[in-house]
């Protein structure tokens, strides 16, 4: 009897069209697995989905919500598509995103007479410079002493959860808060403005839009540009041609870590108007910026619309929420399967299976 084994190649090229079969096969497959899931929830998994859908893109409101948290998405995924490019496995953009509101939360404290643009100007500095800072440990620990960059960035997530919490449950509670664990409300010089009648901050989505044509453009025109990726896609070969990877990673962190930080400042300043705990200003932006990136498949303007649905999936999940009473965890499931099965479909575009005998 003949025996049939499965063979593993490495790829030497593939197709235009295999990348987008791949996409979808693996957003086909978390789609079903998600339906299983739903249906072992005693929930219809067509009336779930349904739901989802018309929670973020159904509706003039769900629309203006789906734009509002597609913000944060967007000015992280971009940066992770720069880091992920440069094979910087950034995965502590959650913690960036802290250390922004913490950096901007801050300069409002310090100068709280400040005029308007002087005041938000300098607020969108320092939450840029708060996370870029806090993406530099983990390249110079890479760089310097070839730590795994992976488990330092998340790691130092969990400190700046704990920063966050230190602050408004202790020197930065506010007077007027009767107790709870929040700062004072910005003053209104530092209350970024928002589209009448929606929570859309558009200073901050103009940035993020624009962020993204910038890391295009740096990726695709740039010398520097063109050391990321041929650091990232042959790490060899950029070493043989005398390429810098510590500048490369420093660089790319840097920037990651400061998109990231953006996006802090900009949900304290245009959503909260004052600092709060982590799990009140953030439900995880910077984990499912991940999905984001490689949703694109690490491309800055294609991260402008995955960051959009991955928006309307978020405001979709809490109308399940309420309307089919699950549990707040299903979210993160759904996006859970959808990372996995998305990083699992890369392995097609470069590996080939064959079936021999």
């Amino acid at each position: 009897m003949k025996m049939a084994r499965i063979r593993i190649e490495k790829r030497l090229s593939s197709p235009r069209w295999l990348p987008v079969a791949s996409l979808a096969g693996g957003l086909l497959l978390a789609l079903l697995t998600v339906a299983v899931i739903f249906a072992a929830l005693g929930v219809n998994p067509l009336v779930a989905f349904q739901r989802i859908f018309r929670g973020g893109f159904g509706s003039l409101y769900g629309l203006q919500e789906t734009v509002t948290k597609s913000i944060p998405l967007m000015l992280i995924g971009v940066g992770l598509t720069l880091a992920f490019r440069g094979r910087m496995y950034n995965i502590g953009a959650e913690g960036q995103f802290m250390m922004g509101a913490i950096f901007a939360t801050g300069i409002v404290r310090l100068f709280p007479q400040w005029p308007f643009f002087l005041l938000l100007t300098t607020m969108f500095l320092a939450g840029f410079v708060g996370g870029a800072l806090w993406a530099g440990i983990p390249a110079l620990l890479k760089t310097r002493f070839r730590v795994d960059e992976t488990l330092t960035s998340l790691m130092m997530v969990y400190v700046a959860y704990e920063a966050v919490k230190f602050l408004v449950y202790g020197p930065w509670r506010g007077s007027d808060t009767r107790g709870f664990p929040i700062t004072d409300e910005f003053p209104l010089a530092a209350q970024i403005p928002i589209l009448t009648g929606t929570r859309i901050h558009y200073p901050t989505l103009l940035i993020a839009l624009l962020a993204a044509v910038v890391v295009y453009v740096l990726l695709t025109r740039t010398k520097l540009g063109y050391e990321i990726r041929v650091s990232g896609e042959n790490p060899e070969a950029a070493r043989y041609a005398g390429m810098d990877f510590r500048k490369v990673a420093l660089v790319v962190m840097l920037i990651s870590g400061g998109l990231a930080g953006l996006a802090g400042m900009g949900e304290v300043a245009g959503i909260h108007f004052r600092l709060r705990p982590p799990e009140a200003i953030s439900p995880g932006y910077g984990f499912t910026a991940i999905i984001v990136a490689w949703l694109a498949r690490l491309n800055p303007l294609a991260a402008i619309l995955t960051a959009f649905l991955l928006g309307g999936l978020l405001v979709g999940g809490d109308a399940i929420q309420i309307a089919l009473n699950l549990p707040a965890a299903t979210v993160q499931i759904f996006n859970g399967v959808i990372l996995l099965f998305v990083i699992a479909s890369e392995l097609f575009n470069q590996y080939r299976f064959r079936l021999e005998k």
